[in-house]
């Protein structure tokens, strides 16, 4: 007897309505949007009152859903706002509402106990015995901790077999507790929980040698010859460190790292002349950029556990962004329902998004350092680059318009990208706004015709690099 999986639901983010129905085009089942004033997007996000009323209407008459991600942790101003602020969205009738307050959720459960609520992934939520507390709550989906392995998802889903539980599979990682930062606030008085973070551990730091003022305890720059560098000191105390370190794990006789408790000072460089004080202990320096997480090879298992929902992350990456990851996590679970092997193309088109890196995350269990991109903290793109977006509406006898967002030029690969299916093609002749032969789209805001069947309207493009 074959058992038929369950499909888990393919979640996107909607930082727009074009992304909304970008996400709905390539393949997502429902998408989430966050109200400014009390999500943890308050920046580049477009959902005001209207904008919802509109986005919901079009969802559900797509057979979709829409949830609004009202997650932020208030203080008692916005505590004071919200419920009237809450009633007209809860007015729109939108599928659920993603929270992490218990504030917030009692308030709102008291008052429209028929809401649907989703426990935000800010709620830190990581065993069995704390999902049945909110199920007790009323709390109608789980958003599962990014700190949790596949074996212990696993043993939630077990211990918990009625309660719908949500996985990240792919976007941004951060360095603290599923979003429980403060390096924003610490660096600029703009809070991550508040729905302002800067991303300061994405910043670019250069570190300073530093001694401790043996009267106040501060960290006093010092200053430091031009030939000197950190990275030989360390690699040095390193090797040292590492001659001895198998005997004193046999003997137990363990020792302090050469490095452990020295201090430096870190300068952003933004910010020449701000010199932050940083230690450093034996299990390392904590600077800061994570790798983004990449999990399309476990959907299979995540199916086969019950997951009922898998989420990608990133309401301000852009309509290229929310295509290709709805496109390929799409195809993913459609080929773990199906019981076929999973196919490492997938991997490979991921490679085109600009990612940090990737990793499985907490997945699976790796050496700490896997997860950290020491490298850079700006996005790469390894295999393709997104190039312009095919007008859904501008069209004559064979050709296409297409608005430019990055350079490429005739002889360029070009992968057409659609709902409908993707094509690869060599670009063999361009013409500008005026019908002449042009060699180089040099970028954005250019629109230039390129010879497109119709059925690719509404296409993104990408210049593939490798």
């Amino acid at each position: 007897m074959t058992t038929t999986l369950k499909a888990p639901e393919l979640l996107l983010p909607a930082g727009s309505l074009d992304k909304m129905r970008a996400a709905y085009d390539y393949g997502a089942d429902a998408v989430y949007a966050g109200q400014p004033r009390y999500s943890l997007r308050a920046r580049n996000n477009e959902f005001r009152l209207e904008q919802l009323q509109q986005g919901i209407a079009e969802a559900h008459a797509r057979g979709k859903k829409l949830f609004v991600t009202s997650n932020l942790l208030p203080h008692n101003d916005k505590v004071r706002t919200y419920m009237r602020d809450i009633e007209p969205v809860i007015a729109l009738q939108p599928d659920a509402l993603i929270m992490a307050d218990p504030g917030l959720i009692m308030m709102v459960r008291e008052k429209w106990p028929e809401m649907p609520i989703h426990l935000s992934v800010q709620a830190n939520t990581v065993n069995y015995a704390a999902v049945k507390f909110w199920q007790r709550m009323g709390v109608a989906r789980i958003i599962l901790s990014r700190e949790l392995s596949l074996d212990e998802i696993e043993r939630i889903r077990q211990e918990c077999p009625d309660m719908e539980l949500e996985v990240f599979v792919h976007g941004a990682l951060c360095i603290a507790y599923s979003g429980r930062c403060l390096l924003s606030g610490y660096f600029n008085r703009r809070d991550p929980n508040q729905g302002t973070c800067t991303n300061a551990c994405r910043w670019n730091y250069a570190t300073h040698d530093a001694d401790i003022d043996a009267n106040t305890g501060d960290a006093i720059g010092t200053k430091m010859d031009q030939d000197f560098s950190f990275e030989s000191e360390r690699e040095q105390a390193e090797k040292a460190f590492a001659a001895t370190s198998r005997e004193q794990a046999a003997t137990g006789d363990g020792k302090r790292h050469p490095l452990a408790d020295k201090v430096y000072l870190i300068e952003e460089i933004g910010r020449p002349g701000e010199l932050m004080p940083i230690m450093e202990d034996e299990h390392g320096t904590y600077i800061m950029n994570s790798k983004d997480l990449r999990a399309v090879e476990y959907v299979e298992r995540l199916t086969q556990i019950g997951i009922d929902s898998l989420k990608i992350e990133g309401r301000t990456k852009s309509l290229y962004y929310v295509s290709r990851t709805a496109q390929i996590y799409r195809r993913a679970i459609d080929d773990a329902v199906a019981g076929r092997p999973f196919n490492p193309e997938l991997i490979t088109e991921l490679e085109g998004l600009s990612n940090r890196g990737y990793t499985a995350g907490f997945l699976e269990r790796r050496p700490a350092n896997h997860y950290q991109n020491y490298e850079t903290g700006s996005s790469q793109t390894q295999r393709s680059q997104f190039v312009g977006e095919v007008s859904k509406t501008e069209a004559r006898h064979g050709w296409l318009q297409v608005e430019v967002k990055n350079r490429f030029a005739v002889g360029d690969r070009l992968e057409l990208i659609h709902p409908s299916g993707n094509q690869i093609i060599t670009l063999q002749s361009m013409q500008n706004a005026d019908g002449l032969d042009i060699q180089i789209a040099n970028g954005s805001p250019l629109k230039v015709w390129l010879p497109l069947e119709a059925r690719y309207q509404g296409a993104l493009l990408a210049r593939l690099t490798q």
